[in-house]
Parts: structure tokens; C-alpha cells; sequence
């Protein structure tokens, strides 16, 4: 006991109350413009107008939440949204899959070659004229195809889990497998497949998000605004900083659109930012896991 007292004294002190509080101000850094997002989306509009809002929701409203759900685009780019993460993230996992478990065999022949081959264009790509090239030869220009298909395959969520096969299924088990008379499919799908249920959701959860956060790829692509992602909607409302007043449905909210202009890009990043959120906690316990055991070496 005198010697573990001894080790946590002095210096030792110093050093932990040093990164707790290194800890606390970055914390507090991340937590700041999130609780002011969240206050300024619920306070009154002339409050947040004023810059009276600081911490706290200021003459609580629900007003910009209300607008969010009168602008009709926004529900339809909130449900393609969706419609793009579940399915990028969906198709993206099987690719993903589907290359990085023959990439974990050592039996693979040219592995380390195939492995090169996908390595490249992570240091070096054509850019973004040749890609669009590509995505309208294909014909996925101005479909939802084109907001998932070049961005199905990640290099480095193929590294990864190839790393994670390599340190979960022994060699002993796809042997044992053999004997059984099971071919490499039937093993992949009945053995490889529930043994790989964290780094399945490390991908799922990785894709989702990027799908979910991306309009780069739907502003270069897309022209039909039926097709448009939420982030196209929250773009033209927080870059372009305009409501279109034809797709407000009340006309009483035309008189209050100057003042809610401000509430409404708060509520809209507020409501934008709740599925990733919510999904999070499903998935925690399997991405930590995952991620930890696929970065252990390359």
C-alpha cells in the first residue's frame, strides 16, 4: 500500500491532474456548440437574432422546428438520406467483405500483389473529372446509384478487415472446415460471417455516416431535386442562407422568415445530425471492439 501511495505522489499527481485538465478543456471545446446549437434551435428567434442566446434556450420556441417540417424538401431529402445510408452502407459492407477475407488467405495467390493494386489509389487518383467521366459512361449520372457505387468500396475499411480476419479465423479452423467437406463459400458464409459481427458493424457504422454526411458527390452528379440528399437542403440553406417561400406551406410564416431564418439553420443541423446519434449506441460495443482488433497490424 506505502508503495503504491508512493508511486501516485508527486509528479505522478501532477501528471494526472495535467490530462484531466487538458481533457476537461478539449470536452468542454466539444461541448460548447453543441449545447448552443441545440439552445439557440429552441429559444425565441428575435432572442438568437440578438445573440442573447449563450448556454441555455432563451424564451423557449419551437418555431424553426415547425418551419423545418412546413419545407417540403427537407422531408423528402431527410427520407433519401435514409435511403442512401442504409443502402450505400448495406452495399458497401459486402464489397468490403467480399474483398478483404481472400485478401486474409495466405493460400491467395498474387495476395501481396492484389493488396498493391488496392493500396494505389489511396496515395494517388485520377481526380474528380476522370471519376465523373466514368460515372456518366456508366450511366449513373442523375440516379441513386451515383451516390453509391463510387463510393461503395473503402480502401482502408478493406485493410482493416482483412487485418481482422487475419487475427480472428485461425488457419486451424478453415482446415477443421475442409475436413467437414465445407468449400470456401459455405465457410465464409456459415463460419467467417458470425465470428465477424463487430467488424461488420465498424463498416456499417463507418459507411453510414459518410453516406449520411456527404453532398459533394449529389451536387456534382445529381440534377433532379427529387433525388437530393438533406445535406443538398442544408447546404442551400446554410450556405446560399435562402427559404424558398413557394415551398412553405402556411403563408403566415413568410412574415416570420427574416427572423427565422438564423433558428432554422440551427434546428436543421440539430435534426440532421440525430440519426448518426441515434444510431451510435447499438453499434458501440461492436465498433470498439472491431476497430481495435483491425488496427492491430497491416
Amino acid at each position: 500500500m506505502a508503495a503504491a501511495a508512493e508511486r501516485d505522489s508527486g509528479p505522478d499527481r501532477l501528471f494526472t491532474v495535467a490530462n484531466y485538465l487538458v481533457l476537461g478543456v478539449f470536452l468542454l471545446m466539444v461541448l460548447y456548440p453543441l449545447t448552443y446549437i441545440v439552445s439557440a434551435s429552441l429559444s425565441d428567434p428575435q432572442a438568437v437574432a440578438a445573440g442573447k442566446v449563450w448556454l441555455w434556450p432563451v424564451n423557449f420556441d419551437l418555431d424553426g422546428y415547425k418551419v423545418i417540417f412546413e419545407y417540403k424538401s427537407i422531408a423528402r431529402g431527410f427520407a433519401n438520406s435514409i435511403f442512401y445510408a442504409v443502402a450505400g452502407a448495406v452495399f458497401s459492407v459486402v464489397v468490403t467483405l467480399l474483398a478483404a477475407y481472400p485478401l486474409s488467405r495466405r493460400d491467395l495467390y498474387g495476395r501481396g500483389l492484389i493488396t498493391a493494386y488496392f493500396v494505389f489509389p489511396m496515395l494517388f487518383s485520377g481526380g474528380m473529372i476522370p471519376t465523373y467521366l466514368v460515372v456518366q459512361q456508366t450511366h449513373l449520372l442523375n440516379t441513386r446509384w451515383a451516390l453509391i457505387v463510387p463510393t461503395a468500396l473503402g480502401i482502408w475499411n478493406v485493410i482493416i478487415t482483412r487485418t481482422y480476419f487475419q487475427m480472428t479465423i485461425p488457419d486451424e479452423l478453415l482446415e477443421a472446415a475442409r475436413v467437414d467437406g465445407c468449400d470456401d463459400f459455405r465457410f465464409f458464409l456459415r463460419v467467417v460471417l458470425p465470428l465477424s459481427k463487430p467488424i461488420i458493424a465498424v463498416n456499417a457504422l463507418l459507411y453510414a455516416v459518410g453516406q449520411w454526411n456527404q453532398f459533394f458527390n449529389a451536387l456534382i452528379y445529381l440534377t433532379d431535386d427529387q433525388l437530393f440528399p438533406l445535406q443538398l437542403v442544408l447546404r442551400q440553406i446554410l450556405v446560399q442562407n435562402t427559404v424558398d417561400p413557394s415551398q412553405l406551406s402556411d403563408p403566415t410564416a413568410l412574415a416570420r422568415q427574416e427572423h427565422l431564418r438564423d433558428l432554422v439553420k440551427y434546428s436543421l443541423i440539430v435534426v440532421s445530425s440525430l440519426p448518426p446519434l441515434l444510431a451510435y449506441p447499438f453499434v458501440q460495443k461492436y465498433f470498439v471492439k472491431g476497430l481495435m482488433i483491425g488496427s492491430l497490424k497491416g
